[in-house]
């Protein structure tokens, strides 16, 4: 099976849950429902719709480590962007899977042996825009669970690696990493 027939099926079983309900979330099921068949709709119109090369945006993978024992999550402050997200990035041609890219750029970036994806598929999906050449991320959320006893160890596309407490994230990050952490842990 390729990177692209196992994206068609995650997605295709992506069942995605409202959020509503939660305070301040503006992540709807219809909103989810809406990315899943935009991103379906890619992948049939794009046989490279899983690689950077896709000049039309491509799907990629990433996953917010995640310390349910201690309250915590890991952010990475992205070198590029300068914005602390979650870790991820584009689908390498190693990758069976998305949720091996997710969990291969996770532990690259987190530099955590051990992580574990939340069981269950994708948290979630978020489509941003990115400068050229990427131009459109399609990207498929999951969640990592650090095991006890974790020591980051930076990247060299960090600026820093840091643990925030889940209240503390809204005031460092965007919406998008907010949101991932509110279906993360309605997932716990």
């Amino acid at each position: 099976m390729t990177l692209h027939d196992d994206a068609v099926l995650v997605l295709k079983g992506y069942a995605p849950e409202s959020a509503e309900g939660s305070e301040g979330s503006e992540d709807t099921h219809g909103e989810q429902a809406e990315l899943r068949q935009a991103y379906l709709d890619h992948l049939a119109r794009h046989d490279d719709g899983v690689w950077k090369a896709c000049g039309a945006g491509h799907l990629t993978a990433s996953a917010l480590v995640i310390d349910p024992e201690r309250g915590k999550v890991l952010l990475t402050l992205h070198r590029k962007l300068r914005m602390w997200l979650q870790m991820g990035g584009h689908c390498e041609p190693q990758d069976a899977s998305l949720e091996a890219a997710a969990l291969r750029e996770a532990t690259e970036e987190s530099g955590i042996a051990g992580l574990t994806l939340l069981p269950g598929g994708p948290v979630r999906l978020d489509r941003h825009p990115i400068p050229s050449p990427c131009n459109w991320h399609l990207d498929v959320q999951y969640a990592a669970l650090a095991p006890a006893g974790a020591a980051e160890r930076i990247s060299e596309e960090s600026l820093e690696l840091r643990w925030f407490g889940y209240e503390d994230v809204p005031r460092v990050a965007d919406a998008s990493v907010v949101r991932l952490l509110e279906a993360t842990r309605a997932r716990l």
